[in-house]
């Protein structure tokens, strides 16, 4: 079968969690001994090529800044490869039997839906976020955010077979009158699914992530300092980078927590995988989440987490109040101090029954079954 994959990021070239589907994903069906494209905006350096084992990156448009401060996505970079996925599908010689495409940033899907009737391909897409109107509102202004929630609007009216990370989304999905069927995927987790038995955890909450506003990174910092009223041997370790780490760093010297708050930027795999493993908990205070893989990634580290309680977040739908974690009320310092306080009471006992429900649903959280629930559904996609 000739399958084309549409994203403008590739990993390891960008990280996130939907690089890191797209490329299990290419490799995955490129072992099962398909024909497998990539198209996305080239990220290396001008004279070489993406690599990805069984498969035909096709960079479709130039190297650009995909995102403008704070961690906004410039408008520029989704028309510029819209435009180079239209003009590849309707090539004489780019004839595919699925194109498989993320629905963000919107004029790829446009594109691979103009092409469609002309080129005859099954179209699958992936809604990792069905944005609200409130939402794109904050993320664009008034005028702009109208215009985003019109494209939304039009991209969900192209017939299509869609996926989705969460029962959020997918409730969003039907409710804006999807054409075509919508499955939810609940695995994205691609590491070991061996319980591991948990270990005594040390006196430290970690975050990691992009240092982005809706993340609210910088909230973490008060709230440790809260903590620390009550736990004072807490410290804290905040892992990634991004617009919002000026903050962090301002913020931790404000609070006095050098000594207590390690900040250290990007760091190896290696690294927030050992800090995971021995953390009292994580701590994710972000108000939008898809899907929300690090909180899956704590859990198999027999790690609980905190997670916060938002209209846009579908990470609280991981966690099992007091079973491997808990959900703060709000992002709010006060909020999320409270849950961090809860989770060292509970103690050893929460870490035990978190390593137990990993156990349970490892293979439901594996990317493994998504991956063949999806690979599946390209001979039973007709649209």
């Amino acid at each position: 079968m000739r399958i084309c994959l549409v994203y403008d990021c590739l990993f390891p070239y960008t990280v996130g969690g939907a690089e890191r589907w797209y490329r299990n994903l290419a490799e995955r069906l490129g072992a099962q001994g398909h024909e497998v494209t990539y198209l996305t905006l080239r990220q290396w350096e001008r004279g070489e090529r993406g690599q990805v084992p069984g498969v035909d990156v096709v960079a479709v448009g130039p190297r650009l800044r995909l995102y403008a401060n704070p961690g906004r996505r410039r408008i520029l970079p989704p028309i510029v490869f819209g435009l180079g996925v239209l003009w590849h599908l309707l090539r004489p010689n780019s004839r595919y039997d699925v194109v498989h495409t993320a629905s963000f940033p919107y004029f790829s899907l446009l594109a691979a839906g103009l092409a469609r009737p002309l080129r005859g391909h099954r179209l699958v897409v992936d809604w990792f976020e069905v944005w609200s109107r409130d939402y794109w509102r904050e993320y664009l202004g008034p005028l702009g955010g109208r215009i985003g929630q019109a494209v939304q609007a039009l991209c969900v009216r192209i017939p299509q077979r869609a996926f989705c990370f969460s029962r959020l989304h997918a409730a969003r999905l039907r409710e804006a009158g999807v054409r075509g069927g919508v499955t939810v995927l609940e695995g994205a987790y691609a590491g070991s699914l061996e319980a591991r038995e948990p270990r005594r955890a040390e006196p430290v909450v970690v975050f990691a992530g992009r240092h982005i506003p809706e993340k609210c990174v910088p909230d973490l910092v008060p709230a440790l300092a809260l903590a620390r009223e009550r736990i004072p041997e807490l410290r804290g370790e905040i892992y990634g980078d991004g617009p919002d780490r000026a903050e962090v760093l301002r913020l931790r010297a404000e609070h006095g927590l050098e000594g207590a708050l390690e900040v250290p930027g990007f760091v190896s795999a290696e690294r927030v995988d050992e800090a995971l493993e021995r953390a009292l908990c994580l701590v994710l205070p972000s108000r939008r989440e898809g899907y929300g893989l690090v909180v899956v990634e704590a859990f198999a580290r027999a790690t609980p987490s905190v997670v916060v309680a938002a209209p846009d977040n579908a990470a609280v739908e991981l966690v099992q109040e007091g079973v491997n974690g808990f959900v703060a009320r709000s992002s709010r310092p006060e909020d999320l101090a409270d849950a961090i306080v809860r989770v060292a009471q509970a103690g050893f006992d929460l870490r035990a029954s978190t390593a137990r429900w990993f156990a349970e649903n490892a293979q439901r959280l594996s990317i493994g079954a998504s991956l063949e629930t999806v690979s599946e559904s390209y001979a039973e996609t007709r649209l």
